[in-house]
Order: C-alpha cells, then structure tokens, then sequence
C-alpha cells in the first residue's frame, strides 16, 4: 500500500486503528526501576494524550506481503509503502535472549533443518542467539532476501527508531519462556522505549495470555496494553482491570461484540479499543466501518 492509497482511505472516515498510547499518572523524564522490580516509565494525565490524526493500518510482522515476516527487511518495506505501524513477535532463545519470531520453531522461515540436521524438532528455545543469528531467514521468501536473518528484538528496535515507526508488539509463547515480560522490559527501557514519547504513543504490548499482559501492567503500569483473543462477553469487564485492548480474529467477531467492548472502560480510563486481526488488505476500510474497529491488523 502506497502513501496514496493512505490518503483515499483516510477520505473514507472509517475507524482504523488510531494507535495513541497510554495515558499516565505520575512519573519523571526518565524510565526507573523500583525496588519490586517495578519500572515506572514517565506517565502524563489522561487527558494530555493526543489522539493521532487520520487512520493508519498496522503491517503485520512487518511488510510481509513483499517481504520475509519478522525481519528488518520487513521493518524497511513497511516504511517505504507508508505503514506507521509494525507488528512483530518476541521469543525468548535457549540463552536469554530476544529474538523476533513468529513459530515456536524455526523450520517454516529459516533454513535451520540444514544448517543443524540433527536439532529436531528445531524449536527456538533450544537455540542460543549465536546460533540463530547464522541461519537465514529470507530465502524462503526469495533469493534477494537470502542474507536476511532473525533479528534480535534490540535489532528490531533499533531498525523501528531509525524509521520512526511505532510497535504493537506481541509476546508469543509466554508460557515456555517464564520472566520472559521482565526481560522484555529491560530491553526495552535499555533502548529508550519507555520514555515519555514512545509511552504516550510508539509503543502497544500484547499477548494471546492473559497473565502475560497482566504482569506487563504491573511492570510498566503506563504502556498500553492488548489482550489477544474474544473473551466472552460476560468476562470482558474483568480484562478493563489490566488491559486497553481487546484485539481479536476477524472472523471471531460482530459489530455487536465490537460495541460492548467498547461500552467499557480500560486500565487507563478510556474506551476499550477493538484492534482486529486476520483482516485482508484489499477491504481493510469497509471491513472496519462495518464492524467498528478502532484498528485493524492487516
């Protein structure tokens, strides 16, 4: 999607995804750790946070219709087709560390089958980052792609700072990765992604796990915060506890699911958002006026 196809959507007035982060309540300039481990990023009153103008479509894993998912060549193709926001995925590698990928396992988008025969059934917490940084991740998407490779998310970030895009990111597979939201964190902070600008409105943390995002929360009270999935309707207040978001499937969902999601309030006093996923590019602005959704993840 070019920047021209941008402008006649935006002409539609449909609700896209108006991605403006969390209010806050308190805070310095600088993000700080608390003795409970607590980081506490700079927090503004609810009502100085200024919603972006004009609706913007998220690229899920980055521009991975024309380019390989996940990677910093993805990062760079959303950037040229317009895109201001980017979504990826965070795992956790058998050393510690942060790596962006979507599969538990690395054999769909890197040739690790080959380069390490003998490691079935290649899952990435099996792997050290050292080891994963030698397997390419492009050339099954195609041969110009073939030196990509998985980035570490300190990578990733630093490739969205140069672009000056904004993150919803995912925590996938929390389960197989505890403190993996502590870490998390730290690489963030460390990066400058918890300061005042990419708090009020770069930065969306999400996850298919409910405790996950709750201990996001707790760790970062001021970061948005999503939760993957359709809860029922009658467990969706208990979510307003800790999240701002509901991001569920497209075909999970109706108009009327997307208005009592959006009758309540979330952690940090306003509406609860609907950012859909699994949503087709070629229909993205009708599909959002007629479900309401405040985002879609195309």
């Amino acid at each position: 999607m070019n920047q021209r196809s941008f402008r006649l959507a935006a002409a539609t007035g449909c609700a896209l995804l108006v991605a403006t982060l969390a209010p806050a309540y308190a805070g310095s300039a600088n993000a700080s750790s608390s003795a409970a481990g607590r980081v506490t990023a700079p927090l503004v009153g609810v009502m100085d946070i200024p919603w972006l103008n004009g609706p913007v479509v998220v690229a899920h894993r980055g521009a991975s219709q024309v380019a390989p998912e996940n990677t910093l060549a993805a990062v760079d193709a959303a950037d040229r087709q317009g895109f201001k926001w980017v979504e990826n995925d965070v795992q956790q590698t058998r050393d510690g560390k942060l790596v962006v990928m979507h599969d538990p396992t690395l054999t769909r988008t890197t040739n690790a089958r080959r380069v390490f025969p003998q490691r079935a059934p290649w899952r990435v917490q099996d792997f050290t980052a050292a080891e994963i940084a030698r397997l390419d991740a492009g050339s099954w998407f195609g041969k110009r792609f073939a030196r990509e490779r998985v980035p570490t998310l300190a990578e990733f970030l630093r490739r969205m700072e140069d672009h000056d895009l904004r993150l919803l990111l995912e925590i996938k597979n929390p389960q197989l990765y505890p403190g993996i939201e502590a870490r998390i964190v730290k690489e963030l902070s460390g990066a400058g992604w918890l300061d005042r600008g990419h708090v009020r409105r770069r930065l969306v943390v999400q996850s298919f796990s409910a405790s996950s995002v709750r201990t996001v929360h707790r760790l970062v009270p001021g970061v948005r915060t999503g939760f993957l999935g359709n809860p029922p309707l009658n467990a969706l207040a208990s979510y307003t506890r800790y999240v701002d978001q509901i991001n569920p499937q497209l075909s999970k969902v109706d108009a009327q699911y997307v208005s009592a999601v959006h009758r309540l309030r979330g952690v940090h006093g306003r509406r609860m958002e609907v950012f859909a996923w699994d949503v087709p590019l070629r229909n993205y602005a009708r599909i959002a006026s007629a479900y309401g959704f405040d985002g879609v993840i195309v």
